[in-house]
């Protein structure tokens, strides 16, 4: 690499960790159990908002799977998250009602808690409708892998974001607290996918499926990444540049095999397409806190309606991580 991109990178690394430090500043800890944290525990950082009816949910499931310890972030909830979280006893909450697009779309404040917590450890950096499947999930831990990885030396692990949705309409897909979401919405396109190649950061990049199909289907490129790392052996000099799309160290980004082979990969089942959807893509729209303006909210709010159905004829039905490896979604690589 030419010296001009190194100190490009280096100094855009040692940007996203001051960045961190000084939205870090905006988080409260209204609730600190991290002295809990045992050396070795899998941790997860997330950050939310108005998330209360999937929380049940979201942390029995990465519990079962083997997280130790949950890093939350709420954003100004208003609809009892908060209060739920606070019940909780393998959990430390902080809480802030600053401008989550200045913190970098939360990843400022994610890193932070990484740094101060997660060095050391695997941590898992997902939203609260993500769910990570991955190979041998249903009978191995969060453990087992992240031993198999540490055997071979990897500090990364990649999943591809895949949408699923609901049948029928949208509007009529109601999710109840403490039920899977797959029950209210498991079909999911198996094809149109892209893949490029990030040449400055290594990393791919993946658009397509649903959201490429229903609503930027007159401009694909246009469309979501779909491209995650979520689960990182994290270390002091580690930030997350862009969501959990990529991070720096650049080599962090390597999660697969250009050399003709496969490397090990999961998917994150994305259950935002409920009914729930139609009434926050508006709010979200309008608070235009995401990235590029809430620009994606503003389709979806603009696109769905009560009669909004996005199953079609070549529509899968999920049904375990070995179809998606059939599929080519996912890879065991060479875990046997």
């Amino acid at each position: 690499m030419p010296v001009l991109d190194k100190w490009r990178l280096r100094n855009q690394r040692l940007l996203g960790l001051l960045r961190a430090r000084v939205r870090g500043r905006d988080l409260k800890a209204s609730l600190d159990r991290t002295s809990d944290i045992l050396p070795g525990m899998i941790l997860l950082v997330t950050t939310l908002r108005n998330e209360r009816i999937r929380m049940p949910y979201f942390l029995d499931y990465y519990r079962k799977m083997g997280v130790g310890h949950f890093l939350v972030i709420d954003n100004g909830s208003q609809d009892g998250t908060v209060e739920y979280l606070k019940e909780q006893p393998d959990l430390s909450l902080w809480e802030t009602k600053a401008s989550y697009a200045r913190a970098h779309y939360g990843i400022d404040w994610m890193n932070d808690l990484s740094r101060r917590y997660g060095t050391g450890h695997w941590v898992m950096t997902v939203d609260a409708d993500e769910l990570l499947v991955y190979p041998h999930c249903d009978t191995r831990p969060l453990r087992a892998l992240t031993d198999w990885l540490d055997s071979l030396e990897l500090r990364s692990f990649s999943a591809m974001l895949l949408d699923t949705y609901p049948e029928g309409r949208i509007a009529e897909a109601i999710y109840r607290e403490g039920q899977d979401p797959l029950e209210v919405a498991p079909w999911f396109d198996s094809g149109n996918y892209m893949i490029t190649r990030n040449p400055r950061l290594k990393n791919l990049w993946i658009q397509g499926g649903v959201r490429a199909r229903a609503f930027f289907d007159k401009k694909p490129v246009s469309a979501p990444a779909l491209n995650k790392i979520p689960l990182v052996k994290w270390s002091a000099n580690m930030v997350y540049v862009s969501s959990t799309h990529m991070l720096l160290p650049r080599g962090l980004n390597l999660v697969y095999d250009s050399w003709g082979g496969e490397k090990a990969s999961g998917v994150l089942i994305h259950t935002k397409f409920i009914g729930a959807l139609l009434p926050r893509a508006a709010e979200e729209a309008g608070r235009a806190e995401h990235y590029g303006g809430a620009a994606e909210y503003q389709v979806y709010a603009e696109g769905l309606g009560d009669d909004t159905t996005l199953w079609c004829d070549k529509s899968v039905r999920y049904l375990n991580w070995r179809q998606l490896e059939v599929l080519g979604l996912m890879s065991k690589g060479n875990w046997a």
